[in-house]
């Protein structure tokens, strides 16, 4: 009669044994999938563990990189940290003689613009279109047509005024500028100062409002031809101009405070402008900086 009931019981229990047989047989398959799963997650390349940037060797003291057209930063070092800007300077004179000055102004190029250091071979009392000597100015970074450019403005000190308070329309919070050449006030003081990512904006604005500036900077060697038909042929201050492709814009800028700094907008693929801007490099070290972050960027977009 035991036996009979032992038998039975057992018999009842085999189901239930079964089913959590079941069920902690299918708990172990998860826990191994889901390690599975886990494992290969972190084994497969992602684009930011893939991120060409961070992997760079700069000489650069900040730099930022921008795409245009998505709004977004590929790139960032110190972005933030305010430095002189040198002749980058010249970009935000020529925003604000855009903005400010007839379109057929006619500009002489008088004594107290030629005082200013560098000599870009103007002629005293030479007559320029204003447009065309802004792009003269910013191929070659000439300190007299600017000046000159400022001097048709008004007082030279009322046109940096207006540089000041363009910078702070656009919300460029670590910008201030001392003078439109970007020229070193003294050995310790720059010209001018801003940041990797105010002067990025800065270009950007620059490219898409005013394009036509930039058309001699994207050439190694521009002609121009004076209002008194004086034929100057520019060479372009960016020693690398002719190595980047799709170049769309580029001023550098070179002082004893501010170092070698570069700033560029080019367009890689048909439809994608990336901006780059370098501060605080050394003179050559900007274009070998700027080299390594237009490959990078390049290399970005390829695997977009």
């Amino acid at each position: 009669m035991d036996n009979q009931i032992s038998l039975a019981h057992e018999y009842e229990l085999k189901p239930l044994i079964y089913l959590i047989g079941m069920v902690l047989l299918v708990i172990l398959v998860a826990l191994i999938l889901s390690t599975k799963d886990t494992r290969r997650d972190h084994s497969v390349p992602t684009k930011t563990a893939s991120h060409p940037f961070p992997v760079l060797s700069l000489e650069a003291k900040a730099v930022y990189v921008y795409d245009i057209r998505a709004g977004k930063v590929l790139f960032a070092r110190n972005e933030d940290k305010r430095l002189p800007l040198a002749s980058l300077t010249k970009i935000m004179s020529a925003v604000v003689a855009e903005e400010s000055l007839p379109e057929s102004l006619a500009v002489k190029v008088d004594a107290e613009a030629l005082r200013e250091d560098g000599d870009s071979e103007l002629l005293r009392d030479e007559r320029w279109n204003f447009k065309n000597l802004l792009n003269f100015s910013l191929v070659t970074s000439s300190n007299d047509g600017i000046k000159a450019v400022a001097l048709a403005f008004g007082a030279a000190s009322d046109f940096v005024s207006a540089m000041n308070e363009k910078a702070s329309k656009l919300g460029l919070k670590n910008t201030y500028f001392w003078n439109e050449t970007g020229l070193d006030e003294s050995d310790v003081k720059g010209g001018a100062y801003g940041s990797a990512r105010d002067f990025t904006r800065l270009m950007s604005y620059a490219w898409e409002s005013y394009p036509e500036i930039f058309s001699g900077t994207r050439e190694q060697v521009a002609t121009f031809t004076s209002l008194d038909n004086k034929i100057h042929t520019a060479k372009n201050t960016n020693d690398i101009v002719g190595d980047i492709p799709g170049l769309l814009a580029s001023k550098t800028g070179y002082t004893s405070t501010a170092g070698g700094n570069l700033s560029i907008i080019f367009d890689p693929e048909l439809g994608y402008p990336i901006a780059i801007t370098v501060l605080g490099s050394s003179e050559e070290g900007r274009f070998r900086d700027m080299e390594k972050l237009v490959s990078a960027s390049i290399q970005y977009l390829s695997g977009k």
